[in-house]
């Protein structure tokens, strides 16, 4: 007996539902996954425990152990064996040997990191936005006696708790903006700030152009941030130095060549790209 058309339709329809349900669940487990990876990341050679994993993911601790235990089985994971926390594993940078091309951002800011660095006085930073994290690129390290080296070259961190987090979310449209520090919200306790405070910051930034930490990461010192937003890319150049040094009298000075040398830099990826 011929099935009738409306049967294989809702058959044909039950297969699709179906398929697009599976795809669905197979994308969110790949961006679970990543997920924890940035999060592994930001813990660099010491590694993260696995309940700051699960707090910053917003994930079950049962599924985050499931992660971490299949990028294990990869080589993607590895856990250290006394402090059982867990980094990332030694194929990500094997892997990492497919494509040794350097950062456009760098490339482009490279020529102005020195003579900045050499006009404030100060360490001077280059970060990126990757994903849901900033990215030091670069630091420079400058003359004055006292230097603030909040960060080094490789750390990741979540945007917005940082001067050049703020800066960044500044320069994206409002919706992304709110996005990504909503996706945020569960790993902004250990830094101590909510997503408010947050908000709160990138609306300053907005207004003013540019973002000034009145309390930087150290003890004793503040930070200022400029973006760079060119086509696929979003950077800030941050400086940071004693509070003594950055004072209101200074800060137009120092906000103008930050400024200044941030859309330097962005003429300098347009050009590049143009080659």
């Amino acid at each position: 007996m011929a099935k009738s058309p409306r049967l294989r339709g809702r058959r044909s329809g039950q297969r699709q539902s179906g398929q697009y349900s599976e795809q669905r669940q197979g994308a969110q487990s790949i961006r679970r996954a990543l997920n924890v990876l940035r999060i592994l990341a930001a813990g660099r050679e010491s590694g993260t425990p696995l309940a700051d994993v699960v707090q910053a993911t917003g994930l079950t601790r049962p599924t985050v152990h499931r992660i971490v235990h299949v990028l294990i089985e990869e080589g993607i994971v590895e856990q250290h064996p006394k402090s059982k926390r867990y980094a990332i594993g030694g194929q990500v940078s094997e892997l990492a040997l497919a494509r040794q091309s350097r950062s456009p951002l760098l490339v482009a800011a490279e020529p102005y990191l020195a003579e900045v660095s050499t006009a404030l006085g100060d360490t001077l930073f280059l970060t990126v936005r990757t994903g849901l994290d900033t990215l030091c690129l670069a630091r420079r390290i400058g003359a004055f006696p006292i230097q603030v080296l909040s960060i080094e070259v490789g750390v990741r961190r979540p945007l917005g708790v940082s001067a050049a987090g703020v800066a960044m979310l500044a320069s994206l449209d409002a919706d992304e903006s709110k996005r990504i520090i909503d996706a945020n919200q569960p790993r902004f306790e250990s830094y101590k700030t909510t997503a408010r405070e947050v908000s709160r910051q990138v609306a300053l930034a907005r207004r003013a152009g540019y973002y000034i930490r009145e309390r930087g990461i150290v003890p004793g010192t503040k930070s200022m941030s400029a973006w760079i937003q060119a086509p696929g890319l979003t950077g800030a150049l941050t400086v940071s130095m004693i509070r003594a040094r950055l004072n209101p009298g200074r800060e137009q000075e120092v906000a103008g060549i930050l400024l200044e040398s941030a859309a330097q830099i962005r003429l300098a990826i347009a050009a590049a790209g143009k080659k």
